[in-house]
């Protein structure tokens, strides 16, 4: 026997025009100055129709987050076979874009979100790729012989990321060299 949920049936224009609202808001006012009611007005849709599918606005946070709709995909680490300019990388592009004009507080939002939810800071988490991408990145070169057998490889990832948020919990732009260092310390 199968059950109904209750209530309307979800519709997906309103959902993507929720969620089109969510991040175009966020990115505009950060996550301090994200409501509900303006999603809703944004979107044109009730609050109660925001409130039946997403009980919080870091749940939609974390939705938009999950859709790809507030970190650009050149965020990703890449694969070239050489793991410390994979990641030095990495680290750049993410220092720069948090450093460009009106990216730090749209990032120290994202930091926000995800320490008001647990979920959320598991996919931002996820959308920095540390839990599938950078870890996989880091196996790979595990495999490849390109680092030590015994790295630990979640920890280093994890390391990476932080980094990434003291960054962005610091405000001020990071310095020549400073993700090479970094990279440099991390996988002795």
């Amino acid at each position: 026997m199968s059950e109904r949920r209750r209530g309307a049936v979800r519709s997906e224009s309103a959902r993507l025009a929720v969620l089109d609202a969510t991040a175009t808001l966020f990115v505009e006012r950060g996550y301090e100055n994200l409501t509900i009611e303006g999603v809703a007005a944004t979107a044109g849709v009730a609050k109660q129709t925001i409130y039946r599918w997403w009980h919080s606005k870091s749940e939609l946070v974390a939705e938009c987050l999950i859709e790809g709709r507030l970190l650009p995909s050149e965020l990703r680490p890449l694969d070239t076979g050489d793991i410390r300019a994979d990641m030095t990388a990495w680290l750049d592009n993410l220092f720069r874009f948090a450093d460009a004009p009106g990216n730090s507080t749209f990032m120290l939002s994202l930091v926000t979100a995800a320490a008001d939810n647990e979920a959320t800071g598991r996919l931002l988490n996820d959308a920095l790729g540390a839990s599938s991408l950078l870890t996989g990145r880091l196996t790979t070169a595990v495999t490849a012989g390109n680092l030590p057998a015994e790295t630990p490889v979640q920890e280093v990832a994890q390391a990476l990321v932080g980094a990434v948020v003291v960054h962005v919990l610091q405000r001020a732009p990071a310095s020549p060299g400073s993700a090479e260092r970094l990279v440099r310390a991390v996988l002795r």
